[in-house]
């Protein structure tokens, strides 16, 4: 049978064009396009006791049913009556004068939605509908119904209805796990979870499908780093000793004591590539527990091996904060460090080839190299690479960090691996590390730098706006500085969300017209941004108003305040990063999530819609780390896709959690099992198919 969707009713040229748009473009990929969440009506066949304002399935017959203008309100208005055994219900649809040609009195119907009552009479308004046949079943309106992702000019009556064809269309779905293997890990087939996850009888359906979907993410997971670990045993590195007298005396000079976690994981690191082994291990570590000075005591030790690093950040922000630390902290060392972004390549050491071939004479001379994706370009070749570092990992795609560390360096007609270090504060649990990556290596930085205070998180309502903004000020008059952040860069109708231009104009006018101000976005030119932190970093502005671009990495550790305007709109993970631009040093941080006007409106007369809408922020405002924050959004929001929670970049699962510790131990149980006598899974044809195509591209995933 065909793939294409052409192949399925009611499925046109400008069908399949808006299906394409949604990343369907077979019938194999609608089968695999599961519901985000579903619609459960529960059976009402009498009237007597039917649920006001629940959502409800009633089946009956119509009545009469007819189209009718409102004059007043200029909107067409159809009416129907449907009756059973139980009594007669009035129906009305607004501005689908269709449904009068689609539905005739004497039609069996299924309706799904809710009852009210107005003036002693019940009525349904706008409800899906649907005929009753008992030659197919209703898909829309019956039990629990799938809801999808849409995109314009398309229905979830659509979509279920292509779905449900696209299940009956494909014969048989094949399976990667053996028999033996849902045997003995109690889980249905891909063809009998599929067929639930979409068209579920009862809740427990919804549940075995999850279960098995949720192992598949982890079961692949996992054993890619299985083969990973396998290619990775066959290379070769070069050793870099540990020069334990020039580490001691850079720790000594530093202007802080290390705690014990950064003590703990640059040893380990050390002694990872001092082996021939190429070191493969994941720095994990929250906002503001010093990752980058654990990379900076492996790049001394590499370059006092005369071997080179390459740090990759993913902005140039980032990059060139970087590039200014290792200028600060090795600057009576006579490193020779480079920085290579799409738009500008400097040194510390003089350039003396034309400004084209900047990039290529900063890697083969520099000692250490720090860039953005710029490193992986294909006509950049390093010279003598020992050590790869890329800095929030989870932002690369798993292509680019391959292209990275896949640049071997042949030393002394050896071809050989650069060792590999990957920086993450994205919160990972310890189960997790310790089981999924099958034995990649991993070192986790719990404590904050000593003498760090807790920042301080308080919701801000409009009433105490004016106190809060007197409190930045005082703020700033004692030398500190403030970040303010806005979801847009101009002003929008958009729900009375706050934009950086118009707020810059409001604070400077009415608020701080004496405190030197700027703005940072996105759209602004490299040089402007660049030009707008160097001031912000000497303290020559004092109060930074930006959008989202500062959520990563930048470090001012003079700037005490953070005031998130339209907090409600942002992600737990989201504004963990932004609390984590300040509270860098000894003095006491303070964080202010400020509402929308809107939502505050809203959430004043609504109590249920605060409840969801607040949950959030009144973690962030009880927690400071961001381990415990991600279980909070998990307990609110629940697991996987299926109920809203997206990992970020490469772990990245529709419906399994970082949480989800029996089913990571089961599947980690699973790979041991199945590699314990075939250790390539050459009699797992199927596995192998599913996972060869990301194994060549994967590094660390």
């Amino acid at each position: 049978m065909s793939n294409q969707l052409s192949q399925l009713n009611k499925v046109g040229a400008k069908t399949e064009k808006t299906l394409n748009k949604l990343g369907l473009k077979t019938i194999s990929d609608l089968v695999f396009y599961f519901p985000y969440r579903y619609e459960k009506y529960e059976d009402a066949p009498n009237l007597e006791n039917i649920k006001i304002n629940q959502p409800i399935n009633f089946k009956g017959e119509i009545i009469l049913i007819r189209n009718k203008r409102s004059f007043r309100k200029k909107m067409n208005i159809t009416e129907a009556l449907v009756s059973n055994d139980s009594g007669s219900l009035e129906i009305i649809w607004f501005n689908q004068p269709f449904i009068a040609k689609t539905l005739k009195p004497g039609d069996q119907v299924s309706l799904a939605g809710k009852i009210t009552l107005k003036q002693g009479r019940l009525i349904m308004i706008s409800p899906v509908y649907e005929k009753i046949s008992y030659q197919k079943s209703n898909i829309h309106t019956e039990n629990i119904v799938p809801v999808y992702s849409l995109t314009q000019d398309i229905t979830q009556k659509q979509i279920r209805f292509l779905i449900h064809q696209a299940l009956s269309k494909i014969n048989k779905i094949p399976d990667y796990f053996s028999e033996e293997t849902l045997k003995r890990q109690k889980l249905l087939s891909l063809e009998e979870a599929i067929s639930k996850i979409h068209f579920p009888k009862d809740y427990r359906d919804i549940e075995s499908a999850i279960e098995r979907l949720k192992f598949s993410e982890l079961f692949i997971f996992q054993l890619k780093s299985y083969f990973v670990r396998q290619q990775l045993d066959k290379k070769i590195a070069m050793p870099i000793p540990t020069k334990l007298t020039a580490i001691k005396k850079f720790i000594n000079s530093l202007p802080y004591t290390l705690t014990n976690d950064q003590k703990k994981s640059a040893w380990t690191i050390l002694k990872d590539i001092s082996q021939n082994k190429p070191m493969s291990r994941i720095l994990q570590g929250d906002v503001g527990s010093g990752k980058t000075i654990v990379a900076l005591i492996a790049i001394l030790n590499c370059v006092k091996n005369k071997k080179q690093s390459a740090l990759m950040a993913p902005t140039e922000i980032l990059a060139k904060q970087h590039y200014q630390t290792a200028l600060e902290l090795f600057q009576n060392l006579n490193f020779k460090i480079g920085l290579l972004t799409s738009k500008k390549q400097i040194a510390n050491f003089e350039l003396i080839k034309p400004k084209k071939q900047w990039p290529q004479e900063i890697c083969q001379q520099a000692d250490i190299i720090i860039g953005t994706h710029s490193l992986i370009q294909e006509k950049i070749k390093f010279k003598r690479l020992g050590l790869v570092i890329v800095d929030e990992q989870h932002r690369f795609g798993v292509n680019q960090r391959q292209e990275i560390i896949a640049k071997d360096i042949d030393d002394n007609n050896t071809k050989t691996t650069p060792h590999f270090l990957s920086m993450t504060a994205t919160p990972i649990p310890r189960t997790l590390a310790l089981t999924s990556f099958s034995g990649l290596n991993f070192s986790i930085i719990s404590e904050k730098p000593k003498n760090r205070k807790e920042t301080i998180t308080k919701i801000i309502d409009s009433e105490q706006r004016n106190k809060m903004y007197t409190f930045i000020e005082q703020e700033i008059n004692q030398g500190h500085q403030a970040f303010i952040v806005c979801p847009l860069i101009d002003p929008s109708d958009n729900f009375g969300a706050k934009s950086v231009k118009e707020e810059y104009e409001k604070l400077k006018n009415n608020h701080f017209p004496k405190i030197e101000m700027a703005i940072l976005h996105g759209k602004m030119k490299t040089e402007e941004k660049e030009d707008i932190m160097k001031k912000f970093l000497d303290n020559k502005i004092k109060i930074l108003i930006s959008t989202s671009v500062i959520e990563v990495g930048v470090d001012i550790k003079n700037a005490t305040i953070m005031l998130i305007e339209g907090a409600e709109r942002f992600g737990l993970a989201q504004l963990h990063q932004f609390r984590g631009r300040i509270g860098r040093s000894e003095l006491q941080s303070y964080c202010f999530l400020g509402l929308s006007e809107d939502q505050e409106n809203v959430l004043t007369k609504d109590f249920n819609n605060k409840k969801t809408s607040l949950a959030r922020l009144e973690a962030l405002q009880k927690y400071q780390d961001g381990l415990s924050l991600a279980m909070i959004d998990l307990k609110n929001r629940g697991g996987g896709n299926f109920y809203g929670l997206e990992q970020s970049g490469s772990i990245n699962f529709k419906y399994a959690s970082l949480f989800d510790h029996e089913i990571i131990k089961k599947a980690e149980e699973e790979i041991k099992a199945l590699t314990k006598n075939d250790p390539n899974l050459e009699n797992q044809p199927q596995l192998l198919k599913k996972i060869q195509n990301s194994i060549e591209q994967t590094h660390l995933e």
